[in-house]
């Protein structure tokens, strides 16, 4: 999916905006729950 694919579908859905959405090599994260994802961007700044 290219970037202006993104665009066009996160425009049609509003509510993916609201749901956060975090994709790197080692995991997944979806929706914002502080605590998983101050864990997992820590891990990745301790590198």
């Amino acid at each position: 999916m290219d970037e202006e694919e993104q665009y066009r579908i996160l425009a049609e859905d509003g509510m993916l905006v609201k749901r956060p959405l975090l994709v790197s090599e080692e995991f997944v994260l979806v929706g914002f729950k502080e605590a998983e994802w101050g864990e997992k961007l820590a891990d990745k700044t301790s590198e």
